[in-house]
């Protein structure tokens, strides 16, 4: 049996966390997703948002933060593999993971402008700003 099959529920978690210490540690997209996503959410709580609008949010953010590790990881596998060396076909596979990177942002921008332009307008009619 290989290193890799029985892990155990522990040094799953532990792996986990590891990565994700990782990518931390070397994107930088992903440290600014993270803290534009912890403002959201901050802004969300101000807000008052309920329990639906919070978790859209929320899975709004997740798949920002989720796609841009995924892109990181096929970057790693890909320089990985083919030495840094220039390859067309990894420059269009890094290509297609940074514009799902892209789109996810994009998606999540208009979530939030529409969750968030809602309250504010709402605000704006109350007289409150």
């Amino acid at each position: 049996m290989s290193k890799y099959k029985s892990q155990g529920f522990g040094n799953t978690f532990k792996n986990a966390r590891k990565g994700f210490r990782l990518v931390l540690k070397s994107e930088r997209n992903i440290r600014i997703h993270l803290v534009v996503g912890s403002f959201v959410i901050a802004l969300a709580i101000i807000f008052g948002f309920d329990v639906v609008k919070f978790c859209i949010i929320l899975f709004a953010i997740a798949l920002v933060i989720i796609s841009e590790m995924l892109n990181s990881a096929i970057e790693f596998t890909l320089d990985s593999y083919y030495h840094n060396k220039y390859n067309k076909m990894v420059g269009m596979a890094k290509d297609i993971s940074a514009g799902a990177v892209m789109l996810a942002t994009v998606v999540s921008i208009v979530i939030g402008c529409l969750i968030f332009g809602q309250e504010i307008i709402g605000l704006i009619i109350k007289g409150a700003i």
